[in-house]
């Protein structure tokens, strides 16, 4: 287990079913495991490794596989969900723990819910950020993304069909994420009525649609040239990997279909995120699907960088649910 350390914390590299999972850690207690989504990173926690570990925990942040110093398989089919459920166990065991809280947002919340979901014995409370819990299950997902929008295209539609999105980014990654964080930030994104980024219009880019000239509040240059570097560095497609096994993932949890998360959980989402709008009903249903849900939140004023654009408040209400389902040793 290699490691180094550093201000922002230990840096370590640990073995995994992916072949190794980058990870940054601070404090101890119980372990609290941090999962990101799409386009970030562990950095995307940067905020709560330290308030985390301030409050008695083992905060652990992973670069996803696929992005950041974490492995990169080749094939598609190797980023699918019950592998990156595989990665998070991995990473619990190489650190010496037999359980851990796992925390995720966006795309890192839907791997927390299923890592929960399948693997119980090891996962006991998870907390979700901006996308709410639906369980596996329903019609395929690649014949519901192609319904909606009419004749424009969901960006999910968008990123499954491999290199088109790559070509779109990879020239310039940098002012890309910069549209793409605007785009969903509560501080710059277009004005209600306006175009929405999440949609295609017909022969056009994904990033016609973004925000251009201002980054949102939380976003710094410094914070922009973190994440540019990193996918300048490693490319787009194992990100957007994930994005391309949806359909598999459907196949893989049809034992699942359905299944709540029973664990303690928490939800915290934005008001003004796209997630929490589409997905109300989910969040009604809740008390079916997260049948230990003990707090829901709704940020009013907030966008989908949830533990970016509040992070004081993120945190405070994150610590407050762990000294609940996870007391301090």
């Amino acid at each position: 287990m290699a490691q180094t350390n550093a201000s922002d914390g230990v840096h370590r590299l640990v073995p995994s079913p992916a072949g190794r999972i980058h990870l940054v850690e601070q404090g101890t207690g119980p372990l609290v495991l941090l999962v990101h989504g799409f386009p970030e990173s562990w950095y995307s926690w940067r905020r709560q490794l330290p308030a985390l570990a301030a409050a008695g925990y083992r905060a652990v942040a992973i670069d996803v596989r696929g992005y950041g110093r974490s492995s990169k398989p080749a094939e598609t089919g190797a980023y699918r969900m019950l592998e990156l459920v595989a990665d998070n166990v991995a990473v619990v065991e190489a650190l010496g723990e037999r359980s851990a809280v796992i925390v995720g947002h966006d795309w890192g919340a839907t791997i927390a819910a299923t890592s929960a979901l399948v693997r119980p014995d090891v996962f006991g409370a998870v907390g979700l950020l901006s996308v709410p819990y639906t369980p596996p299950g329903g019609p395929r997902p690649s014949e519901v993304f192609a319904g909606m929008g009419g004749p424009e295209e969901f960006y999910v539609s968008y990123f499954q069909e491999p290199g088109r999105a790559e070509a779109e980014i990879e020239p310039d990654v940098r002012g890309w994420l910069a549209g793409f964080y605007a785009a969903l930030s509560a501080d710059t994104m277009p004005a209600a009525g306006a175009p929405d980024p999440h949609f295609v219009g017909a022969g056009g880019r994904l990033r016609d649609r973004f925000p251009s000239g201002r980054l949102p509040a939380w976003l710094g240059e410094d914070d922009l040239d973190v994440y540019a570097a990193e996918f300048e560095r490693t490319g787009l497609t194992g990100a957007l990997n994930r994005y391309r096994t949806m359909d598999r993932d459907w196949a893989d949890l049809a034992d699942f279909h359905g299944a709540p998360v029973t664990q303690p959980s928490i939800f915290v989402g934005g008001g003004l995120d796209a997630s929490t709008t589409w997905l109300a009903d989910a969040i009604e249903a809740y008390p079916a699907t997260l049948p230990g849900l003990t707090a829901s939140h709704l940020l009013d004023g907030c966008g989908h960088w949830i533990q970016q654009e509040r992070p004081e408040q993120v945190n405070a209400l994150l610590t407050d649910w762990l000294t609940k389902v996870a007391p301090r040793r």
